[in-house]
C-alpha cells in the first residue's frame, strides 16, 4: 500500500467521502490546501450528491487530473487533453471493478458489490498515481 493509499484511508475514516479522500491524499501534488480541494470536491461524494451516479473515487481522481492538466481559463485549449486523461483514468477503473456507477459498485440492486468504497479508493488512488506517472505529470 502506498503512503497516499495511507493518506487516503485515513482520510475516509475520518469521514471525508470518497471523492475527498481521494482528492485531498494528492493536495501536495496540486499545489492546493487540504480545505479547498475538501470543499471542491464534497458534492461528488455518493456517486455525485448522494445520487448513486459515478463513484466519487473516481471523480475525486478526475478532479486531481483536471487540476494538473488544464492550462486555465486564459487558455480554454487543454480541454481535450483533460478529457483524455480523465478517458483512461474511468477506462482503467472500469476495466479493473466493472464499472464506474457507485450503485452498481456497492450492489445496492443485487444485493453483491463489486467493490467497497475502501476498495475504490485504493484502486482510484493507485490508478491516478500511475496514469499521472505515464503522463509525466508527476515523477514521484
Amino acid at each position: 500500500m502506498t503512503k497516499r493509499v495511507e493518506k487516503a484511508m485515513e482520510l475516509h475514516k475520518k469521514g471525508y467521502n470518497c471523492a475527498q479522500a481521494v482528492a485531498c491524499s494528492f493536495c501536495d501534488v496540486v499545489q492546493m490546501d487540504e480545505d479547498t480541494l475538501f470543499r471542491v470536491t464534497e458534492a461528488f461524494g455518493g456517486g455525485m450528491g448522494g445520487m448513486k451516479g459515478t463513484c466519487g473515487a473516481i471523480s475525486g481522481a478526475c478532479a486531481v487530473a483536471g487540476l494538473l492538466r488544464s492550462e486555465g481559463k486564459e487558455q480554454c485549449k487543454s480541454k481535450a487533453q483533460t478529457y483524455k486523461l480523465s478517458k483512461v483514468l474511468l477506462s482503467k477503473f472500469q476495466e479493473k471493478n466493472q464499472s464506474t456507477i457507485c450503485e452498481e459498485l456497492k450492489g445496492a440492486q443485487t444485493g453483491t458489490p463489486l467493490r467497497s468504497c475502501d476498495g475504490c479508493i485504493e484502486d482510484a488512488v493507485v490508478i491516478l498515481e500511475e496514469v499521472l506517472k505515464e503522463a509525466e505529470l508527476i515523477k514521484e
